[in-house]
């Protein structure tokens, strides 16, 4: 999920690959809309290398 400077709507996706450039982890992630979707929450993708939001289902991937 790379900072982009277009916005994109949220939730769009259930797989995303982050890198440490992306944490602190959220959902919905930056460059993405908020207004359609859940509160923003923090995922600890660090220690296991995935995480899932409990809100959409979305999962993430922490690529090293």
């Amino acid at each position: 999920m790379n900072t982009l400077t277009v916005m994109r709507p949220a939730n769009t996706q259930t797989q995303y690959e982050v890198t440490e450039k992306d944490l602190p982890l959220a959902c919905p992630g930056l460059g993405m809309t908020l207004w359609n979707s859940h509160p923003r929450v923090y995922l600890d993708v660090e220690q296991t290398g995935w995480a899932k939001c409990g809100y959409c289902g979305a999962e993430y991937t922490l690529k090293r």
